[in-house]
């Protein structure tokens, strides 16, 4: 079994759709339908019916909308504001110089909140054209609070990216004030990997038309008009199995998957203390609610034991759990319960399963 914070267990009907008789992106009317549906399931999800976001979905695992989103809106000098508190944040800076521009990183130990009092400095004492944020760090299971920085951002016209991978779909997004919103097919949605998916705005689809398209496969401007065809041959199987996973979410109800990984993620921890893990980075005074632990990963503090227990879950028990990353890779498990894993009864045999090893 798979409880990895993504990829995540692709759900029977997903892989019966992706079993279907290939379609030809290129010349088959049908797919244009089907990738038409695809963007409107998406907004629906990502709540933008009403807003003046576009929807995008290219062809390439989520890690290409992040650079994408960088090499569609930098330049040579750009400014760019990273706000950091952890390994997906830090990161953005390393895209922006990779493209020229000119990256400031106000970060914070993942150990701690978004350092806002950083932020609002800042912005006080230089100007910046763009800024990234995480809303889910998902190698320290971490949920970021990000509306009071896009609000502050948003007074200073700066344009925001938003990394919403491993949240978008299993908990509320603030899509409405993002200006380039990103997810991903195999996170929260079920869906095999293979597909970026962005919810734009106009304002940053004009900042990147006045920097002009330098690349192809990495740039978001490609994808805004295609009603004549697409920027390249997509993905034509991963795109039915992403509709048919928004089929599920959809026809369960939004607010039904969200309290659904609430209780999932409840149910771990609760799981977890009885067996006197702490949660990393912070338990927080009620260690089945902590503050600022997403409804989609948990991760446990397991110092130098992270590898051990991950070998063990998967040659005892076949359960597939991941470890943490760079510094905390033998110090961090994680149990994803996202998408269509955030059920209690998955939980319940994972946590049996880590009791029996610790």
């Amino acid at each position: 079994m798979l409880m990895t914070p993504g990829p995540t267990e692709v759900p029977k009907p997903v892989r019966e759709a992706m079993g279907g008789e290939l379609i030809n992106p290129n010349v088959d009317p049908e797919f244009r339908e089907i990738y038409r549906e695809l963007t409107e399931q998406l907004s629906m999800v990502y709540g933008t019916r009403n807003t003046d976001h576009q929807i995008v979905v290219p062809g390439g695992e989520g890690i290409l909308g992040l650079e994408a989103s960088i090499a569609s809106l930098v330049e040579p000098g750009t400014r760019v504001l990273c706000l950091s508190n952890g390994l997906y944040g830090d990161g953005f800076a390393d895209f922006v110089e990779s493209y020229g521009g000119d990256a400031t990183l106000v970060s914070a130990p993942d150990t701690e909140p978004l350092p806002m009092e950083k932020l609002e400095r800042r912005l006080q004492e230089d100007t910046f054209e763009v800024a990234t944020m995480v809303h889910c760090e998902t190698p320290t299971g971490t949920l970021n609070r990000i509306e009071p920085a896009l609000d502050l951002l948003a007074d200073h016209d700066v344009l925001t990216v938003v990394d919403a991978v491993s949240s978008l779909g299993g908990t509320p997004v603030p899509t409405g004030k993002i200006d380039v919103c990103l997810g991903a097919s195999q996170k929260c949605f079920s869906a095999p990997p293979g597909l970026t998916t962005a919810a734009i705005n106009e304002a940053a689809w004009d900042a990147m038309e006045e920097r002009g398209n330098r690349s192809l496969y990495t740039n978001f401007l490609p994808w805004r008009d295609t009603d004549e065809a697409f920027p390249y041959t997509h993905l034509t199987t991963e795109v039915v199995a992403l509709r048919t996973s928004l089929e599920l979410l959809l026809e369960e109800g939004i607010e039904s998957v969200y309290r659904r990984h609430e209780e999932a993620a409840r149910h771990c921890r609760k799981r977890g203390a009885e067996l006197d893990l702490e949660l990393y980075p912070d338990a927080g005074e009620d260690r089945t609610a902590p503050e600022r632990s997403s409804p989609t990963v948990t991760a446990f503090s397991v110092p130098g034991r992270a590898e051990v227990i991950q070998r063990r879950l998967r040659e005892d028990h076949d359960i597939t759990i991941a470890t943490g990353l760079a510094s905390h890779a033998e110090d961090v498990i994680r149990v994803g319960h996202m998408g269509h894993n955030a059920r209690i009864e998955k939980v319940d045999r994972t946590m049996d399963a880590l009791g029996d090893i610790i």
